[in-house]
């Protein structure tokens, strides 16, 4: 087709709707805030800071990719945070408990997060009670049975030694141990690596091209033969297994399993997922745009800490953003 003929208005509405335009809007205000912060504080920039935001962004960002999915299916799941502290127990269970060896823990770890969104999903699918309800209700029996079998009490992982190094360990870093600047914990390539494992599910196999479908028109999807039912519970799994990826990891870097730490991360997680572009009315997401708005979020509260603005206002502003992000979502359905 000749571009002349095209009017204007399509142009730059097709432009504003682009996933590529909200990655871009997203990324640009990441910059904004490392030159911000940059320049309030010659702190921000110091290695030992940068860690810290990359250490804060692993776990966040690995919840971040399982609600990625949901949010794309037009869905919500409130339960993620309890659910991360609940395979996180379980993970103390499996290991320190039951002595089971660490890659049997792990993997019990994560198969209990995948079998809490499977829970999920089916409440969801077969019981068609709404995501928001079925979510809050999972998310207080994760926090509920988190505290009843660990007794209250925090598990520790003291007698496994190389439980820790998991993510707080460096690969990296014992390549070069003279190198100061590539003692990256091992977090952060758990994070990546994840990151590219979900990216190429939701562009590359059919569980992604049905989450988009679910999202875009489920009553249409359902009157094409698809199963919807099966494919929402496997979105929900989906999920539910980076929560408990993300169990591991808190685990492993706080060398416990804190079975009061959960509830309030599912709060950061869609955060990030709405800041990077996501709608939350379906149909539209990227995994890279995840990434970034996990990123914005860190950046954001270390840069107020590092200001020594007051935990409050910090919350405070972190909704302000939220709201906006929404808001231009808003903005950019309508132009459509």
């Amino acid at each position: 087709m000749d571009i002349s003929v095209v009017p204007k208005t399509s142009v730059s509405r097709s432009f504003f709707r682009s996933d590529a335009t909200q990655r871009l809007l997203a990324f640009g205000a990441l910059i904004i805030l490392l030159i911000v912060f940059s320049l309030a504080s010659p702190n921000f920039l110091q290695f030992n800071n940068i860690v810290g935001i990359l250490l804060a962004t692993a776990v966040n960002g690995v919840l971040a990719l399982g609600v990625t999915y949901v949010i794309i299916t037009g869905g919500i799941d409130l339960s993620i945070g309890t659910v991360m502290t609940f395979s996180a127990v379980m993970t103390g269970v499996f290991v320190t408990f039951w002595q089971l060896p660490v890659p049997l823990g792990i993997l019990g770890g994560v198969a209990t997060g995948a079998l809490a969104g499977a829970i999920n999903g089916t409440i969801i699918a077969k019981m068609k009670i709404p995501p928001f309800i079925s979510t809050l209700g999972m998310m207080y029996v994760a926090k509920g049975l988190s505290l009843v079998i660990s007794g209250l009490k925090p598990i520790y992982f003291n007698d496994t030694p190389e439980f820790r190094p998991i993510t707080m360990g460096s690969a990296l870093g014992s390549i070069f141990p003279d190198a100061q600047y590539l003692q990256i914990p091992n977090a952060v390539f758990i994070l990546f690596g994840a990151a590219i494992i979900a990216s190429l599910i939701l562009t590359k196999t059919i569980l992604g091209r049905y989450t988009f479908a679910l999202g875009s028109n489920e009553e249409a999807t359902r009157l094409s033969g698809v199963n919807v039912d099966r494919w929402k519970i496997a979105v929900y799994t989906l999920c539910g297994t980076f929560a408990g990826l993300g169990g591991v990891m808190m685990a492993s870097r706080l060398n416990s399993a804190q079975p009061a730490l959960g509830q309030g991360y599912e709060l950061d997680a869609i955060a990030a997922v709405v800041i990077g572009g996501t709608s939350l009315s379906g149909g539209e997401g990227t995994i890279q745009g995840t990434i970034i708005g996990a990123f914005v979020m860190s950046v954001l509260v270390n840069g107020l800490r590092i200001l020594s603005v007051p935990q409050e206002w910090q919350t405070v502003v972190t909704g302000g953003i939220i709201i906006v992000a929404v808001y231009l979502d808003i903005l950019r359905r309508r132009k459509g």
